[in-house]
């Protein structure tokens, strides 16, 4: 089985954290992801660039949260970056409305 990216290990576990309204902060993700310690510098890089990206809403002090608003879009970078099955993204982003017209990229 192949080791995931940082990134990937990073979008796994704030997946399996996500509350509805409940950032979290860079020191938990980093807790709580499946990455090695060697890669806690890439991991603080990564959550940075996170901030920026569509499928992520910054809230700045209080840490990052998925927009689910843009689950497509994750369901695709899950797909092609991090190579998860199309079930087990169904299965994970429950609560994306879009399945009925996703296709996959």
């Amino acid at each position: 089985m192949r080791k995931p990216s940082v990134k990937c290990a990073l979008l796994a576990a704030m997946i399996a954290e996500h509350r509805w309204g409940s950032p979290i902060t860079e020191e938990n993700l980093l807790s709580i992801a499946a990455i090695e310690t060697g890669d806690y510098p890439t991991a603080s890089e990564l959550f940075d660039e996170l901030r920026t990206a569509p499928y992520i809403t910054n809230r700045g002090k209080r840490g990052i949260e998925l927009n689910s608003g843009e689950f497509g879009t994750l369901a695709d970078l899950l797909y092609d970056e991090c190579e998860w099955e199309a079930f087990e993204i169904k299965s994970r982003l429950k609560h994306y409305e879009g399945w009925d017209s996703h296709e996959w990229t």
